[in-house]
């Protein structure tokens, strides 16, 4: 069975990878079948990865364990090869008892060897990914056959697809984290060359090109995290475990107990790690300060866009909390940092998509919000929390491939044109896409009983837990207020755990804790744990309801201004603008049907949140402890419900029936409509504090580089061409002045003898 499984994981990775390779050697052979490697590849690699989600499930128990209960961790590794060993790598360590904490024999911090193996994992959180990665991208894959259909570069974009598919698929199945980022950035560059995929497009240039720079950014703190976690851990492994006289010693993302002692890491060096994993999550997730690629990305083809948005590429700092929820857990201040970002960015994208009045850039920028929302939810550090926000990728997944889909199907009727003010009424022209699009929209705005309604009220309902916890009546709300660290179930503490650490230099920036006191820490608010308290969640709380009205408005307001009031065609569409050829609706009901029903289903059954927590970085006992019952939150259902119902009856006054050029409600908006428009002048911002210094600088160091190092290099060249010049001059080939030159030499010596020779 294991074996079975280890050879199915690694065929989901490696399906899109041959997929690519085939359309690289064959696709212009193929011509405009040139799709057919690709599609098939990430088809078969689909197929796959459901059976492997079916046979977790079965493993976990047919996914319906009970969160509340402690449940076995379940996880399958497969070891392709040893990538790198270098022996000693640690000789320099001090020997464990300098911290006073013993090591079991033979885990990975007593020996000094770095070891780096190709090593896949399975588990319920990877089959999860793996799913809806494949799943997604297949419906892309095959919507882009007839989006693509006429472009030069037909071959180039659907080998590309399959790399993209390839690179994801890799980096949720890594089972350490130096893997994880060789795959961070292979997704990265992926993204960069679809992005600008028309790269004779000055725009797509220079969409690619910032994409690329801001997420090195990211990138850059998830190195140094990855650096960090190795001297502090002694390994990059997820998977590490050492069995030893009854001691149970973890790797990085376990939990660590030993006798009376509880070991984590904390204090600088663990805020440290998780802010700089935070800082990786920004840029790859697109949250602020490092969102500002994301809009730009729409640059390239739509289909492109709908796989970066849907399910891959943004979904990927998601993933990298989620799988590092212990380290997480053990630092309550970076947590709430986490769900402070995300607040923020919610509210700040969604209040920038009401003014927006491209088709693509609202999309684009409800993913940002959107995103912020499972930002949210992580940082509450609650079972609930890191289940919700699993919750809503997957419907996020499903719903927002369908609106950018349905987006590209428009443009495509369109011409090519994608300004909501140019079109209008074409739900009588294109009544598939228009009724796939209602669906989409529905359950973006969180409208009862599409997904997005079950999946949203989850995570308003993980963040009212810590706003309100004595209002939930649970024996856990102890747990999750005033920063206090959850306990663990046999009353102790139960903090990241992890394996027993080496002191990191200076060693006062680590913090252990044992159980004797465990008690004055967990009372602790310093720096940034003093943001963990229930007067700051419950203003995310209402941050995060606001956006969900002005997310239902945003996206009610592209849906009438798109599709109803009269029929209006741009020229550039001509008298031929029709609905879209089978081969791209089909793919729109088939997300549609996904869009509304995934979310009463999971939520009904509860399959996903019992699948989630048999996750092994979800089964410790610090996320364990705040496992709650499954319940429906009526007050919280109905708060939403309001909210949602607001936003779409404000759309409705400004904008159902009317004519797309009509004037619209941001003209009441005053200064806050220019502020919207302009995007909170964050590119003007970078541009005055980063992009226009950074341009003086290299005029300065140019200009250098020109008068001082090209000036000093050409004058000592210029040294020998004058001595050789005024030697030239002297062969003259006269003889005459050859013999006056020796008369005169002569004379000159005769002369300076006869001054030495002086009285």
């Amino acid at each position: 069975m294991q074996s079975s499984a280890a050879n199915l994981l690694v065929l989901v990775p490696l399906l899109p990878l041959v997929g690519a390779v085939c359309t690289v050697l064959l696709g212009r052979r193929l011509g405009p079948r040139a799709h057919l490697p690709a599609v098939a590849g990430i088809g078969a690699a689909a197929v796959v990865a459901l059976l492997l989600l079916l046979g977790t499930a079965n493993q976990v128990g047919g996914g319906h364990a009970d969160p509340t209960h402690p449940v076995e961790p379940v996880e399958m590794i497969s070891t392709l090869w040893q990538w790198a060993t270098v022996g000693d790598s640690r000789s320099g360590d001090l020997p464990a008892a300098e911290v006073g904490v013993p090591l079991a024999p033979g885990s990975a911090v007593t020996g000094g060897a770095f070891s780096i193996p190709i090593a896949l994992r399975l588990d319920p959180l990877t089959a999860t990914l793996l799913t809806i990665i494949t799943g997604v991208g297949l419906l892309v894959a095959i919507y882009s056959i007839g989006y693509m259909h006429d472009d030069p570069g037909y071959p180039r974009f659907f080998a590309l697809v399959a790399m993209f598919v390839f690179s994801m698929s890799m980096l949720v199945a890594a089972s350490n984290f130096l893997l994880v980022y060789v795959f961070w950035e292979a997704v990265g560059a992926c993204s960069y060359l679809l992005i600008g995929f028309w790269y004779t497009k000055p725009e797509a240039a220079r969409a690619a090109k910032k994409a690329f720079l801001v997420n090195r950014v990211g990138d850059f703190g998830l190195a140094l995290a990855t650096f960090l976690l190795w001297m502090t851990y002694g390994t990059l492994n997820f998977h590490d475990t050492h069995l030893a006289d009854g001691t149970i010693v973890e790797g990085i993302l376990g939990e660590f107990r030993l006798a009376d002692e509880v070991g984590y890491v904390g204090g600088a060096v663990g805020t440290a790690i998780c802010l700089l994993m935070l800082l990786a999550a920004c840029g790859k997730s697109a949250q602020m300060p490092l969102h500002v690629w994301l809009p730009d990305a729409m640059e390239g083809p739509t289909p492109a866009s709908a796989l970066i948005h849907a399910a891959t590429m943004v979904t990927a700092g998601i993933y990298l909390i989620t799988r590092s929820a212990p380290l997480f857990v053990g630092c309550p201040g970076a947590l709430t940092m986490v769900s402070i970002v995300g607040a923020t960015t919610a509210l700040v994208a969604a209040l920038i998509a009401t003014v927006q009045n491209d088709l693509k850039r609202v999309l684009a920028y409800s993913t940002i919000s959107q995103l912020g929302y499972m930002f949210v939810a992580l940082g509450t550090g609650t079972m609930l929390g890191f289940t919700a926000a699993i919750f809503h990728l997957v419907t996020h997944a499903f719903f927002k491939a369908l609106l950018f889909l349905g987006a590209g199907s428009v443009m495509h009727a369109m011409g090519g044109v994608i300004d909501m003010r140019r079109f209008g009424g074409l739900r009588h022209v294109m009544p598939i896409t228009a009724a796939t699009f209602l669906v989409g929209a529905c359950a973006l705005a969180g409208v009862a009983p599409f997904a997005g309604f079950f999946s949203k009220d989850e995570i308003l309902a993980a963040l009212h837990a810590k706003a309100h916890p004595e209002a939930h009546g649970s024996d856990h709300a102890e747990a999750g207020s005033a920063g206090e660290r959850p306990r663990d179930l046999a009353g102790g503490v139960g903090l990241v755990a992890s394996v027993p650490v080496r002191p990191f230099r200076p060693g006062s920036m680590i913090t252990r804790v044992s159980l004797s006191d465990a008690h004055d820490v967990s009372h602790e608010k310093v720096g940034l744990d003093a943001l963990d308290h229930p007067s700051t969640w419950r203003l995310l709380f209402w941050m995060s309801l606001l956006t969900a009205g002005l997310t239902a408005f945003y996206t009610f307001r592209a849906v009438f201004m798109t599709f109803t009031g009269p029929v209006r065609v741009p020229k550039e569409a001509g008298h031929h603008a029709h609905e879209s050829p089978s081969v791209m609706t089909m793919p729109l009901l088939v997300l549609a049907v996904l869009s509304a029903f995934s979310g009463v289903v999971l939520f009904a059954t509860n399959a996903l949140s019992g699948f989630l927590s048999a996750t092994p970085s979800l089964t410790a006992p610090a996320v364990v402890r705040t496992a709650v019952p499954h319940v429906f939150h009526w007050e919280i259902a109905i708060q939403g419900t309001l909210a949602a119902a607001i936003g779409i009856a404000v759309a409705a006054i400004g904008h159902l029936g009317r004519r797309s050029d009509s004037p619209q409600l941001e003209r009441y908006l005053g200064p806050l409509g220019t502020l919207f428009a302009n995007k909170f002048y964050f590119d003007q911002i970078y541009a005055a504090l980063i992009v226009k210094p950074l341009e003086a600088l290299s005029l300065v160091t140019a200009f250098f580089d020109r008068a001082i190092v090209d000036g000093t290099v050409d004058a000592i060249g210029q040294v020998p061409l004058a001595w050789g010049s005024a030697i030239r001059r002297m062969q003259s080939g006269l003889v005459q002045r050859y013999a006056l030159a020796g008369v005169v030499g002569v004379l000159a010596i005769v002369l300076a003898l006869a001054w030495q020779l002086r009285p």
